[in-house]
């Protein structure tokens, strides 16, 4: 979706001038001449003539990822990403008039979930993995976060979840500089990642991890994609003083922290969860292999076979959706009982201060 409002709060990520004009195309910068066209649902904003010391592997593997991500039909926000959906709409506390961006914002989904709560919800990635629900309820544009295509200060609000544990020191103080000159003074912006940090709740994560792993030697299932999909982590944000530092050096102070100590979340995702995946995700006898599964191994065409067929009974709020959300609130516990233990994954929202004069 390329809504009009989108572009009164562009600028062009090459040469930061405000002077474009609108094409039956896309968009064009009159000061330094480039072009930005317009996609299947999208806008392509990535700044011309940069190179980047670092590049995502979900930009560089982009092809080879598509079905391995599954990423274009979306589910409830139920599970793991229901949490982290509850929580941002409880900490951020989204509003009809706000402006609001997804940095970093991956197929869109949480921005897709959120874009009925807010006046003009814009997704931002260097890849174009967008769900087809997104396409139609987002704002979405092709950018890179070190170079944001928007002018300053125009939005209320903005979020990431899941991003800086990808980055290294220098893209991670770039990306919050950016996205801090993005925000209006008194802004709000909240992040979701983790550090290296051991909960002092560890050895209770560790027994439904060591669950986990009996089943993995049994044959049950495996962790083959979530391995693959945290290939890349970094965490150059190692401690939450690296975190707090951080905010600092982009001008940022926080407001508030809700540590995920996963407990619960821990059980649910290496025993409960994975054994409904082995269970849903079983190759059936006669079924069709035409469905790129056969590019990716067996563990990982398991899981998306279960996804898509949760997907397909989720699509009517029966029991099963019902059985899920229960699921989704007992994981919130880790929030609300641990929230305060500090842990290696937060959620913090940060303000960019408003200047007195």
């Amino acid at each position: 979706m390329v809504p009009y409002d989108l572009y009164r709060l562009l600028q062009c990520p090459t040469c930061s001038s405000r002077d474009l004009i609108v094409t039956d195309d896309g968009v064009a910068c009159t000061a330094c001449g480039a072009d930005y066209p317009r996609r299947d649902g999208y806008l392509d904003l990535m700044p011309r003539g940069v190179e980047f010391g670092y590049v995502s592997k979900y930009v560089s593997e982009e092809e080879e990822l598509a079905h391995e991500l599954d990423y274009r039909d979306l589910a409830p926000p139920l599970l793991a990403a229901g949490v982290r959906n509850r929580a941002l709409q409880r900490l951020l506390d989204l509003r009809p008039e706000d402006v609001v961006l997804d940095s970093g914002c991956g197929n869109a989904k949480f921005a897709a979930w959120n874009a009925d709560r807010v006046r003009l919800m814009v997704g931002v990635d260097p890849a174009t993995l967008f769900a087809d629900e997104a396409v139609k309820s987002v704002a979405l544009i092709q950018g890179d976060a070190r170079r944001l295509p928007f002018a300053d200060g125009v939005f209320d609000k903005a979020f990431s979840i899941d991003v800086l544990e990808h980055f290294p020191r220098e893209v991670i103080d770039a990306y919050l500089r950016e996205t801090a000159r993005a925000l209006r003074p008194g802004g709000r912006f909240l992040v979701f990642s983790n550090t290296r940090e051991p909960s002092r709740l560890q050895p209770l994560i560790e027994v439904s991890r060591w669950l986990g792993r009996q089943f993995v030697r049994a044959g049950v299932y495996d962790f083959e994609r979530e391995a693959r999909r945290k290939s890349d982590h970094i965490k150059a944000l190692a401690t939450w003083e690296d975190v707090l530092d951080a905010m600092q050096c982009a001008g940022l102070r926080p407001v508030r922290v809700v540590f995920w100590n996963s407990v619960v979340t821990s059980f649910v995702e290496h025993v409960l969860m994975k054994l409904g995946e082995a269970i849903v995700g079983r190759n059936r006898k006669n079924a069709s292999r035409h469905d790129g599964a056969a590019s990716v191994g067996e563990g990982t065409a398991r899981e998306i076979r279960a996804r898509q067929r949760m997907r397909a009974r989720l699509q009517h709020r029966g029991l099963v959706y019902y059985a899920l959300l229960a699921v989704t609130l007992f994981m919130e516990l880790d929030l609300w009982l641990f929230g305060r233990l500090r842990s290696g994954s937060y959620f913090v929202v940060v303000e960019k201060p408003v200047v007195r004069r």
